[in-house]
């Protein structure tokens, strides 16, 4: 296999803010997907939840200007925006149940071509945590996920079905990766961008589920960027 220079963490980040829509409300998983704050665009308005008890925060401060009372649900510190406002957990969680959230962007262990979403145990090798995807992946209107395309050891992360406890099913319609851009449709995977030098037999050894074409692969270009 060529194997192309993949996405950095940052990149995949940078990429999946471009998408989110001018207006929205925005839960940011724990973990890669909080990257995607410092990402998005100019002149772009979205009010970022985050299951703790905030609405309104903006992009991690300055190393040495953090307020360790103002974290996200990741324990990072994070900064507020005008007409940011804190509330209790449990009201934090009633707007996710109550479908106030526009979109959630999670973290993922695997993903099937179902949409079904397994991020929260990697089974006896390692400790569960349990966190609030569960809720978001059934409150958020549509829920998206960032990730490497593989495993430490290069196993595919996109499977014909997930072999590890679920989050939810039938719930991702957009996967980001280190080397695609990918929708779940009733049909599976469908490829929407890749690596320009990654040809489509490659793409398709590190995937394990079909990757279906419904028009022109467009070209995964991304800047530089880094998560500093």
């Amino acid at each position: 296999m060529n194997t192309p220079t993949k996405l950095s963490g940052a990149q995949i980040a940078w990429r999946a803010a471009q998408d989110i829509q001018d207006g929205s409300y925005v839960n940011l998983g724990i973990g890669l997907p909080e990257l995607i704050a410092k990402f998005q665009p100019d002149g772009r308005s979205v009010t970022y939840h985050t299951e703790n008890g905030v609405l309104g925060f903006g992009k991690a401060p300055a190393p040495g200007e953090e307020d360790w009372d103002l974290i996200n649900a990741g324990k990072k510190a994070i900064t507020l925006n005008p007409g940011a406002s804190f509330f209790h957990h449990a009201d934090s969680f009633a707007m996710v149940r109550g479908g106030h959230l526009d979109l959630a962007v999670l973290g993922a262990y695997q993903v099937a071509q179902t949409g079904d979403l397994a991020n929260w145990s990697v089974g006896p090798k390692g400790v569960p945590a349990v966190g609030g995807a569960m809720d978001l992946v059934h409150g958020a209107k549509r829920v998206a996920v960032i990730t490497d395309h593989t495993t430490k050891d290069g196993q595919p992360k996109l499977l014909r079905a997930c072999t590890l406890p679920l989050t939810g099913m039938n719930c991702v319609t957009r996967v980001y990766t280190s080397l695609a851009v990918i929708d779940v449709q009733p049909e599976g995977f469908v490829l929407r961008e890749k690596l320009p030098e990654l040809s489509m037999d490659d793409l398709a050894r590190v995937t394990d589920a079909p990757l279906h074409l419904d028009g022109p692969i467009v070209d995964l270009i991304v800047p530089e960027v880094s998560n500093d």
